[in-house]
């Protein structure tokens, strides 16, 4: 007699998660593009001791990777255990070959500390008098190669301090004290923060930033001369099956301004980006490189992803203090309005040119502070918090309605990249 048909776990989940539209380019993308291997939170950190020092937050389930040589990075997390999928982006390759590169060294991780704005003439990525391209665009050592040093660490959280200049692109020089504090948030206040209420069988793991600049010269920052501000980015694992979630608010350009800034990198094809009244759903498979915003009157404060391969959805929530409007703009170019930029973005990573390796592949949802002007001493603080949840379909899908205002159908069917 033969053996009874086995049902495939992967398929059920790939056409329970996904619109019928969507499979066939899913299944294409497994072809062209392999998916990276799910990792435990225990692998990532074995192979990262193997190369930096790495403190590992935990309680209650929850784990979190932080790695002080790289700004107090944390790098990765899990919401069940040390055996639990690690949700962090790691580039193994470039941390194995012990080798930095001279643009920008993308070791990955969840949440790292940078400073905008990147371009413009008050830009801290592009040294005076050099033109706006890739070639002359460096990321400044301290947020890239150089480490934060701990100053207080307990079993569910991690102090950092960093003294250092920067120069931007006019030539203003600016002194500045960094202090960044690494919390892991037990379940109940995640719970809290999300404004649901608990859902048993969603496994959840939170943590959060607090990141103060101060400023350390002797003279006032202004306008005139050029801001600065606190920039949180986290890397995440693409997928074919993942879309990221921006809520903005309703409401007449002519108040709020455009839905969306989509021209950071050329124009984002529709395919790949669908703006809604309520919401814009951008595909983060990292096979087209490409970066969202979103202005300061448009911003809910929230911004999010779904990955519907692994039933993951991700929350991140961040301080933005109200009516303030002046935020620092990042485009490569000289700039009509160098304090119009937006409060968040997200990049999908993707080949820079034709036939080319991409950076990762990876993408990225990022929050900013307001433009810092601050008199000698004074300071400002930017908080980021990211929060994975892990569970059925339906659980997943309530607090996905509640907090990101769209359904995991609505997120699933919106995007159809080739």
């Amino acid at each position: 007699m033969p053996p009874p048909p086995q049902t495939n776990p992967f398929t059920m989940t790939l056409h329970s998660t996904i619109p019928a539209g969507r499979i066939a380019t899913f299944c294409l993308a497994l072809i062209l593009v392999p998916l990276l291997p799910a990792t435990t939170f225990r692998d990532d950190t074995a192979f990262l001791r193997q190369h930096t020092s790495v403190i590992v937050l935990q309680g209650q389930g929850g784990r979190v990777a932080v790695v002080p040589a790289w700004q107090g990075r944390v790098m990765t997390s899990s919401a069940e255990g040390d055996a639990g999928l690690s949700f962090g982006w790691i580039n193994r390759s470039l941390i194995a070959s012990g080798k930095t590169v001279p643009h920008m060294n993308a070791f990955g991780g969840e949440d790292r500390f940078w400073m905008g704005p990147e371009g413009g003439q008050f830009g801290l990525f592009f040294a005076p008098g050099v033109p706006f391209d890739y070639e002359h665009w460096f990321t400044p050592p301290i947020f890239d190669t150089l480490p934060f040093q701990v100053v207080h660490q307990s079993t569910g959280s991690v102090e950092f301090t960093a003294r250092f200049s920067l120069k931007n692109h006019s030539g203003t020089a600016f002194a500045v004290a960094a202090d960044r504090k690494i919390t892991l948030l037990d379940p109940a206040a995640a719970w809290k923060d999300l404004g649901v209420a608990a859902s048993p069988g969603v496994n959840v793991v939170a943590f959060e930033t607090s990141n103060r600049i101060t400023n350390a010269g002797a003279a006032a920052w202004t306008k005139q001369t050029g801001l600065l501000s606190i920039w949180i980015l986290g890397m995440f694992q693409p997928t074919p099956a993942t879309t990221i979630v921006v809520p903005i608010k309703p409401g007449d350009a002519s108040e709020l301004g455009p839905k969306v800034t989509s021209n950071y990198f050329g124009a984002v094809p529709p395919a790949r980006l669908a703006v809604r009244d309520n919401a814009l759903l951008f595909a983060a498979d990292g096979r087209f490189r490409s970066k969202i915003g979103v202005n300061p009157r448009r911003s809910r404060g929230v911004l999010g992803s779904y990955d519907a391969e692994h039933h993951v959805l991700t929350i991140v929530q961040f301080n933005q203090p109200d009516g303030v409007t002046d935020y620092v703009n990042s485009l490569w170019q000289v700039q009509e309005r160098p304090f119009g930029g937006d409060v968040e973005n997200s990049y999908n990573d993707g080949p820079p040119t034709p036939g080319a390796k991409p950076m990762g592949p990876f993408y990225e949802l990022e929050t900013s502070s307001p433009a810092a002007a601050l008199a000698p001493g004074q300071s400002m603080t930017h908080l980021h918090r990211t929060i994975h949840l892990r569970g059925p379909m339906l659980k997943l899908d309530a607090i996905a309605r509640a907090t990101l205002g769209v359904s995991l159908q609505e997120i699933t069917s919106a995007v159809h990249p080739e």
